[in-house]
């Protein structure tokens, strides 16, 4: 049922209510001195279809770029704090991250030096990312086959599972509790001043018009229909992203990393069973509402990889699969963080490309504090600016699944 807002104008207008929408509303009931008005926007507040609904969960300290690396260890600290980042409540959970680690395999020279090269980097910033050879690696997790695999890069510390959909849950919860006003309707318009250098209002389905002081794009694969309300556009549309559920005959005798296979397939550890997944080998964009399945692929391309990698997972069985969206950043497959240049007041938290679950956290303050302060304080995230966008300057992250 269609919500209306409460009040004519706000301070801020969150477009999406999911984990981007909720993570920067939660910020703001937590950032000292700011006492705006705050209204999110959900256009469907089952999220049934949203990307957050579809994640797979994971953190990993193994990226390539420090801003990254920075990014997943706050966010490993505050799914270890959780109940405290809460404000202590006894009623919020606690976050077990369950640190099975990645497992980048290389199949080549070059592929293993540059995975040497991460390693080192990641090391220099805390993370304790082992660069390892075929014989430590079987030492380790004997399953594997790897008659073609020179290398790998293993970490198990703050690297792997946690249960994500609670964290929103208790996003959405506290910043209610906070005074954040949440609606089920949809933004479909925006109204900018004279000089276009500012959003004055935005309109709703409902034809209702609301004034605010900042707009947040934070509408996921959606995010190009949103800006376009504005007179802007980002690189970012939907691509779809497969996930499998499936119980093996011959269950390993130990928690399976999330894998990287050479092949694109990643696989890992899922309570009783295991995951796979991966993108379809023809990746275009999709209608944001297209989550249509190509069933061949588990046949062709999922199951093969998964099978030859573990060969103990010949004899598996299929328990369910499901489609989502990446938001999928086509310069760089990096976030889109911050103000327009031109129309100041909206601000972009767009084109994760998959990696939005685990960055909710270091990424939710940043904009927040941008928002309530106009400068970033905990964590200087301005190398996702948008700037870069319209200068086609590529944020160089050599770690994208």
């Amino acid at each position: 049922m269609t919500q209306i807002p409460a009040h004519s104008s706000y301070d801020v207008v969150i477009v999406g209510g999911a984990i981007y929408g909720s993570s920067v509303a939660w910020w703001l009931t937590r950032m000292p001195g700011f006492q705006g008005r705050v209204l999110v926007v959900e256009r469907d507040p089952s999220y049934e279809f949203a990307s957050t609904s579809h994640t797979n969960s994971c953190i990993r300290q193994q990226f390539t770029n420090e801003t990254n690396i920075r990014i997943s260890q706050f966010g490993a600290e505050f799914i270890k704090g959780f109940r405290d980042f809460m404000g202590g409540d006894p009623q919020v959970p606690h976050l077990t991250l369950q640190s099975f680690g990645y497992m980048y395999l290389a199949d080549t020279p070059a592929f293993a030096q540059s995975l040497k090269a991460a390693q080192a980097v990641q090391a220099s910033l805390g993370a304790s990312t082992r660069h390892m050879t075929p014989g430590e690696i079987a030492a380790d997790y004997p399953f594997y086959n790897l008659g073609d695999i020179v290398a790998a890069n293993h970490n198990r510390v703050d690297e792997g599972y946690f249960d994500g959909g609670t964290m929103f849950d208790w996003f959405k919860r506290m910043a209610r509790r906070g005074g954040v006003e949440y609606i089920a309707n949809e933004v479909t318009g925006m109204t900018l001043n004279a000089a276009r250098t500012a959003v004055e209002s935005v309109t709703l389905a409902s034809s209702h018009e609301v004034s605010c002081g900042t707009v947040v794009n934070a509408s996921g694969p959606r995010a190009v229909l949103t800006a376009r309300m504005a007179g802007l556009d980002i690189p970012v549309e939907p691509r779809k992203r497969y996930t499998y559920i499936f119980d093996a005959k011959h269950p390993l005798d130990r928690d399976l990393p999330l894998t990287i296979d050479p092949s694109g397939v990643h696989m890992r550890t899922d309570g009783r069973y295991y995951m796979a997944g991966g993108p379809p080998d023809d990746d275009p964009p999709v209608d944001v509402d297209d989550f249509a399945a190509d069933h061949g692929l588990w046949e062709s391309k999922i199951w093969p990889a998964v099978a030859t990698r573990i060969p103990q997972f010949e004899e598996i069985r299929l328990v369910n699969m499901w489609v989502g969206h990446y938001a999928y950043n086509t310069l760089d497959q990096n976030a889109i963080v911050g103000p327009d240049p031109q129309v100041g007041n909206f601000v972009f938290v767009n084109g994760f490309s998959g990696h939005g679950l685990q960055q909710s956290p270091a990424i939710g303050r940043g904009v927040a504090e941008l928002i309530a302060y106009g400068a970033y304080r905990s964590l200087d995230l301005g190398a996702f600016g948008v700037e870069r966008v319209l200068t086609g300057k590529v944020f160089l992250e050599q770690a994208v699944i």
